[in-house]
């Protein structure tokens, strides 16, 4: 029996068919007016959206208040509670370069970061030794959407590129700042991919700039002082389906330009003594090569797949010659130990890898190839490596949690093993790690193959199979879900759920084969394996199917779909996050922002007709049936450049003509913000506890 009681009558979208034929193929989509023909203008400026649309999204949006005005209350409890568990005056560990160290902070109530430098061996607490560079809160006035893209300080730590998006669209505008005055500088330029880098100089820098699809087509190169109409194009990417980024690397005697899709690399640099130089190739992209570069003096580190090492090796170059036919094996491919990144200083080479599941930094000593890892103990765990700002230093910087482990921040010497705590993540209103339990069981999938699952629950929750569950899964892009820890899933886990993580085939969790096992035309592993998983906890009374409640953004949004046209019976609520669930459809316009750079994750069902097929066998919009589906809410950006808003709008409008159930189907639009949802750190919580009502309500425990 549903729990939503006296609702409102739902929105009905009106049917205006469109017919399209492809492969000899048509199909009709009803509800294809909800793309706004103007998109493009519309994310730089949401108010000339079609008025027929906004109408019909903002009865959309008071449906769904009314299905969840009963959860106004709990939405602020939880609110109040994950608030509580954040030091709202926080402060990071500042990195030290140079004369200084550079941080961010919060103030209390603040939702924004504030940028800081200290001098390089000054007290962090010591308030009158920070220099606030850049106050997000305050660039941030007035603004109903804002987001900053970070601050990068010139070598010379005079000046600083900052860039800001004030709709959600991700078209970032740079400006340069007075780090001295903390004024900016009358330098502006728009339409990036929001960031750059400097020459060493300090007096130039070099940006990416988005085209009118959102797609990073051409590199520039900015003297400060001067206008955006005088900046010279250094690179164009004639390709609409390769990404592109430029960055510096550490010695700042190289400018590289990083360009690739899902499947193929290529890069070319541009020595800073000669900043007019034409970019110069490395190693051509051939379709399967990956490869990623970082400098190490007079040679270059080259991680990649090349010559069949799917788990990557690294290999190293000579900085006058780094074509790839220089290129000699330093550490060599180990199959089932994925390399992720690597990162090289004066006397180490450092990576982070993944082997049987779990991550290592491994540190390997450049003159005698002495290596050493460090690791954890934990049954599940996360690290980050966020290394140096410095070259000639010992000292690298990591992060370690787990789902019971509070975030704690060390300095490691790669020289002498030692290991300083720095910081450990506090939780104001308190944390017991001795109150949860995480383990990593493994679910059989349909062909034998074991999905890992990590699970958080309290000690006193019952396992017989009524404990509520939230089942969260990504599985695309190569991506894995970290075991890392949650401040926000408390609030389930402490109500009695059983929050679970999925690691699908689609991510990198088992390694590279793990991702190749999730995409292309064996897409629907990814999906498979979740409802292997929900099988898992089923059978072993973690949960039942009456109390999975299954979440997922994004490409995991598209996971929602379909698992709600696969086995809808398994689920008592679906919470799908700005979902790619128009999948058919958004692969076969080129004109949208993502669809050429995705085609080798999906397939390309415009040049293929076993591509259509493929994709048109799982599209979560185009396979829903008349059958009963369960509670469903939806979220959407109004401009989302990544999964448009009309994804979601269409596919809640099928869900809603199609179903036989009693259950809502709901459909949030965040009216004011794009993919990321909202901007600020409240903001974002708001959501949270919005999502996490609903699944409490779903679940009967509200």
């Amino acid at each position: 029996m549903s729990v939503f009681k006296n609702l409102p009558a739902a929105p009905v979208a009106p049917k205006k068919p469109v017919t399209d034929t492809r492969h000899g193929i048509a199909r009709t989509d009803d509800y294809a007016w909800l793309r706004a023909h103007n998109w493009q203008a519309m994310f730089k400026e949401p108010s000339i959206l079609d008025p027929q649309i906004r109408k019909h999204l903002e009865a959309e949006n008071e449906y769904m208040n009314a299905a969840m005005a009963d959860t106004r209350d709990l939405q602020k409890t939880l609110f109040a509670e994950m608030r509580g568990r954040i030091k709202e005056d926080d402060s990071s560990v500042p990195m030290k370069d140079g004369g200084f160290a550079y941080g961010t902070s919060y103030v209390k109530g603040g939702e924004h970061p504030r940028y800081f430098r200290i001098p390089r061996e000054g007290a962090v607490d010591d308030e009158t030794i920070r220099q606030v560079l850049l106050d997000g809160d305050k660039e941030a006035e007035g603004k109903a959407y804002f987001r900053i893209s970070g601050l990068n300080h010139s070598n010379d730590h005079a000046r600083g590129i900052w860039g800001y998006d004030d709709k959600g669209s991700e078209y970032y505008t740079l400006k340069v700042r007075d780090l001295a005055t903390g004024d900016d500088l009358a330098d502006v330029v728009e339409n990036t991919g929001g960031g750059g880098a400097w020459a060493a100089d300090g007096k130039s820098f070099f940006y990416t700039v988005l085209d009118e699809n959102h797609r990073p087509s051409k590199i520039y190169h900015h003297v400060v002082g001067t206008q955006q109409s005088d900046d010279r194009l250094v690179y164009e990417e004639k390709d609409p389906g390769f990404f592109m980024s430029v960055s510096g690397s550490l010695i700042d005697d190289f400018i590289f330009i990083d360009i690739h899709d899902h499947q193929t690399s290529e890069y070319r640099i541009i020595p800073t003594t000669d900043l007019a130089a034409e970019p110069k190739l490395v190693a051509e992209r051939v379709t399967g090569l990956e490869y990623s570069m970082t400098e190490g003096g007079d040679v270059f580190y080259i991680l990649t797949n090349a010559d069949g090492a799917k788990d990557f090796k690294i290999m190293e170059a000579p900085v006058e010659a780094p074509q790839k036919e220089n290129w000699r094996e330093v550490v060599p491919h180990r199959p089932g130990t994925l390399i992720l990144s690597h990162m090289a200083y004066a006397r180490h080479l450092v990576w982070l890898q993944r082997r049987e599941g779990l991550p290592e930094i491994v540190i390997r000593d450049r003159k005698t190839g002495e290596e050493h890892a460090i690791a954890f103990a934990e049954e599940a765990y996360s690290l980050g490596l966020s290394g140096a700002a410095e070259y000639d230093t010992d000292v690298i910087r990591f992060s370690y949690s787990s789902m019971t482990t509070p975030s704690q921040l060390f300095d490691y010497n790669m020289a002498t093993r030692e290991r300083m705590l720095l910081k450990t993540q506090e939780v104001p209103s308190g944390h017991n790690p001795d109150a949860y339990v995480t383990r990593r069981v493994f679910a059989p999938a349909p062909d034998g193959v074991p999905v890992p699952v990590t699970l958080l629950y309290r000690k006193d929750t019952p396992l017989d199979g009524s404990a509520p569950c939230l089942l969260y899964g990504y599985g695309a892009y190569g991506i894995t879900i970290p075991a890392s820890f949650n401040t926000n899933c408390l609030s389930l886990v402490d109500r009695g759920f059983v929050y679970a993580i999925a690691h699908i085939r689609g991510g990198k969790d088992r390694g590279f084969q793990w991702y190749e096992d999730g995409k292309m035309a064996k897409k629907t592993n990814t999906f498979r394996d979740f409802i292997a998983a929900a099988d898992y906890l089923n059978e072993e009374k973690f949960t039942s199917y009456s109390n999975i409640i299954a979440e997922g953004g994004s490409a995991g949004g598209m996971l929602m779909g379909a698992i709600a046209n696969m086995a809808p019976e398994k689920f008592r609520g679906i919470i799908a996050a700005v979902p790619f669930v128009d999948v058919l459809n958004t692969m076969l316009d080129d004109t949208l922002p993502l669809t050429p750079p995705e085609w080798p994750e999906w397939g390309n069902p415009i040049e293929s007709e076993e591509f259509y097929d493929i994709i048109a066998g799982y599209s979560p919009y185009d396979n829903v049936e008349a059958k009963p589906y369960p509670a469903i809410l939806a979220l959407g950006g109004l401009t989302d450049p990544r999964v448009t808003y009309w994804e979601p709008a269409k596919w809640v409008a099928r869900l809603r003509e199609k179903t036989t159930g009693s259950e809502p189907i709901l459909l949030k639009t965040n009216m004011d913000a794009g993919h990321g949802g909202a901007s600020g750190r409240f903001q974002r919580l708001e959501e949270i506890a919005f999502e996490y009502a609903f699944a409490i309500k779903v679940a009967g425990k509200a």
